[in-house]
């Protein structure tokens, strides 16, 4: 990331930015209520752009959750986003409730890498997987 504010594509991060979402940081996740408006919450985020995915491991009875599903099978249009100071990075996409064990596991491997601690065990897990259309960030 250069000194700037930037888009770029999500499959395709320049090293910078890339780097930015390997490093250990909390992160935000906004999906919007059946009313309209944004409910923003704390959570851990993976980036894998080459797959185009960002994951992020929750319960099934979170309202994360619920809003996801409540936007039905087109997903639901979500951001998530992480601060450093003045750097900023924000990935959007489409997101989609995923319960397939290996889909899980996938993201708990991921989860755990990024944030150098494995997650306690949870029957209840599910992964939200955002399909990736836009990467912003400022450096």
């Amino acid at each position: 990331m250069g000194t700037s504010t930037y888009s770029l594509d999500p499959g395709a991060p320049d090293a910078a930015y890339l780097a930015f979402w390997q490093e250990r940081h909390l992160c935000t996740l906004t999906t919007l209520r059946p009313d309209g408006t944004p409910h923003m919450v704390p959570v851990g985020v993976t980036y894998d752009p080459g797959a185009r995915l960002a994951r992020v491991i929750t319960n099934r009875s979170s309202a994360k959750v619920r809003h996801v599903r409540a936007a039905g099978e087109q997903g639901a249009p979500v951001a998530v986003c992480q601060v450093d100071g003045r750097r900023w990075a924000t990935l959007e996409g489409r997101a989609f409730v995923r319960t397939e064990p290996e889909r899980v596991a996938e993201a708990e491997r991921r989860y755990a890498e990024r944030y150098r601690r494995t997650p306690a065990p949870n029957p209840d897990r599910v992964v939200i997987e955002i399909e990736l259309t836009r990467a912003l960030g400022r450096d």
